[in-house]
């Protein structure tokens, strides 16, 4: 049976109890739409940066989550994921995009603080929003990125085709 894209683009939304579990629905979820878009050479990089996100908005929110997937359609195959959460604080590193991605120098043996650093490294676009009630009647933030599918020349791209973003130099 062959699987066809849609010809129109999509939106899913899942929202997310305060759970551990959270992440691995976020990530079953995710893998599951990708396949079935035919977008399936994202899910690896996709899988790990909305983890990430996942897991930062249940470590540092003591509310509920929301995951946010949405494609442009097959002509331009860009995926954003989403990620609301209820604490209102951005994280220095998604608030200001200056330069490259920063290095992770602050301890070889912390055991986390690395995640908004993957998704610099790996992410075509990431960015984030302060969220107020006027605002999709949800107060928080909300951290995102993009990939893009078929893009092979973009820098994020590059990098993880040479392994660049896993070497840690």
């Amino acid at each position: 049976m062959a699987t066809v894209s849609s010809p129109q683009p999509w939106t899913y939304t899942l929202d997310l109890p305060h759970d551990p579990r959270a992440s691995g629905v976020a990530r079953t979820t995710l893998r599951a739409v990708l396949f079935r878009h035919t977008i399936s050479e994202l899910v690896d990089v996709a899988e790990l940066l909305t983890s990430e996100l996942v897991t930062n908005a249940y470590l540092h929110s003591d509310g509920p989550a929301s995951l946010r997937l949405h494609s442009t359609g097959p002509e331009d195959e860009r995926l954003r994921v989403s990620v609301w959460d209820t604490n209102p604080d951005i994280p220095t590193a998604f608030r200001k995009r200056v330069g490259p991605p920063r290095d992770c120098d602050h301890g070889r043996e912390r055991e986390s603080g690395r995640g908004l650093l993957l998704v610099q490294m790996c992410a075509d676009s990431w960015g984030s929003y302060l969220l107020g009630d006027e605002l999709f009647g949800k107060r928080g933030k909300m951290l995102w990125f993009e990939l893009e599918a078929d893009d092979s020349t973009s820098p994020a791209r590059y990098r993880r085709q040479s392994g660049r973003e896993s070497s840690g130099r």
